[in-house]
């Protein structure tokens, strides 16, 4: 039996701690990503949302927001430009992200997470993004591109979509207090 998005908001309305994607008409409980992994994640986000809002460039979200394209999925950050979402929706997005993001936690595969945003970038997503704080990487995947992979002491830039905007690599990973 395939579910549909009706049934997925009903689940995730039934089990709001629990996040939820339906992809192939399965619909597949996200375990908590970790400690390390999210922080990760709101440091990008926070790191965007700092260029972003001051500009009025569009929009960021987080992991709870999600996409209703050919599959139900919610990136762990994603960013839409202001004139292709001047209105947030109330519910899942049924644009693609410009950016979305996805960062390695202790569970993930790196496989299922490029195969995630392989599916994202075949939809319209112009870059994606795969952070991975195990090996301090991150991988620049774009449509029919060959990806790039930057490491601490690179500077991350994605200037088709954020002109001006940096990050270094380095300023990603958590801090250690001694």
């Amino acid at each position: 039996m395939s579910l549909t998005v009706k049934d997925l908001e009903d689940l995730q309305a039934h089990y709001p701690d629990y996040r939820l994607e339906l992809v192939d008409g399965k619909i597949i409980v996200m375990s908590p990503s970790g400690y390390e992994s999210d922080e990760v994640a709101f440091q990008v986000g926070a790191n965007l949302w700092n260029w972003v809002k001051p500009r009025q460039l569009g929009r960021i979200t987080g992991s709870s927001a999600g996409f209703s394209l050919a599959n139900t999925r919610a990136p762990d950050v994603s960013f839409i430009r202001a004139e292709r979402l001047p209105r947030s929706p109330r519910g899942y997005a049924t644009i693609p992200p410009d950016l979305m993001v996805e960062v390695k936690s202790p569970t993930d595969r790196v496989e299922e997470l490029r195969d995630k945003i392989d599916e994202f970038l075949t939809q319209g997503t112009v870059v994606g993004l795969l952070v991975n704080p195990e090996d301090h990487t991150v991988e620049i995947r774009r449509p029919e591109q060959a990806s790039i992979t930057l490491g601490d002491g690179d500077v991350l830039t994605v200037p088709d979509l954020l002109p001006g905007w940096e990050l270094p690599i380095s300023e990603l990973w958590p801090p250690v207090f001694e």
